[in-house]
């Protein structure tokens, strides 16, 4: 487009060419507009990597989703992809995945969502769940078995349609098989067999060195967390029909890209 030079006659009758003036105006525009669409393409970003996944069925005491600052997680919040999510001392939590897989924290405990891949909207492809430190339950839903991958820092775990339950300590796992089968491993391709209830695989870390053994008498199962606190190792289905995502909202209250 042409831009034609604007002139003004001035009251001395003289000509005044305004067009530097013009263009000044029109390339402040075209910045102002690209500068408005950095800002919000940031958050939409965000919004499209935080895909619900879940939601918290049970929440006792102080139950966290960690990121810059920690967000108190209540009953009917979402569990959100790549989140990481804690319990406090004396606190415990339950969530219900989008395929129905039902997660039990105890208290103290760190759990990450690594990775989530959708097959449709009730079930997973993929599902990657990091139990860093401290107890958990874990129960399959309704995804094939190949596609949830279970680790702690020192061992990672195989599902087979299982209820297995689950210590994180510093140099320590214990996985003990309620329901189902499993495969443990430790990070060096040391693998034991869960096949039958109480089976249970334990890991130690001691000076380096990772060892793996079985035993059919765990030293310690979750059941005393289930009983301190109601509800806790119920089962119950997804909720929602379809997960979805999260909007980013703006200070002037409008959705980004609406």
């Amino acid at each position: 487009m042409i831009i034609w030079p604007h002139r003004k006659r001035a009251r001395s009758g003289t000509i005044r060419d305004t067009s530097i003036g013009c263009e000044m105006n029109l390339r402040f525009l075209f910045f102002s507009t690209l500068l408005s669409a950095a800002f919000c393409a940031a958050p939409c970003a965000q919004a499209q990597a935080q895909t619900r996944v879940g939601e918290a069925v049970v929440i006792q005491n102080e139950v966290v989703r960690v990121a810059a600052t920690a967000t108190p997680i209540s009953v009917g919040d979402s569990m959100l992809r790549d989140e990481i999510v804690r319990t406090g001392a004396d606190s415990a939590a339950r969530f219900v995945m989008a395929d129905s897989t039902n997660l039990s924290l105890g208290p103290s405990a760190t759990l990450k969502l690594d990775r989530t891949v959708f097959n449709d909207e009730h079930s997973y492809r993929d599902v990657a769940i990091r139990m860093t430190t401290g107890a958990f339950r874990f129960v399959t839903g309704h995804s094939e078995k190949t596609a949830y991958k279970i680790t702690t820092p020192l061992a990672t775990i195989g599902v087979r349609g299982t209820t297995l339950d689950i210590l994180s300590r510093r140099g320590r796992s214990i996985v003990v098989l309620q329901d189902g089968a499993a495969r443990v491993c430790t990070l060096s391709f040391q693998c034991v067999q869960l096949t039958q209830p109480g089976d249970t695989a334990i890991i130690t870390s001691t000076g380096g060195k990772v060892g793996i053994a079985k035993s059919n008498t765990p030293p310690w199962t979750f059941a005393a967390t289930c009983a301190a606190s109601a509800g806790l190792c119920s089962i119950n289905q997804y909720a929602d029909a379809s997960p979805a995502i999260t909007p980013a909202v703006h200070d002037d209250g409008m959705l980004c890209g609406r």
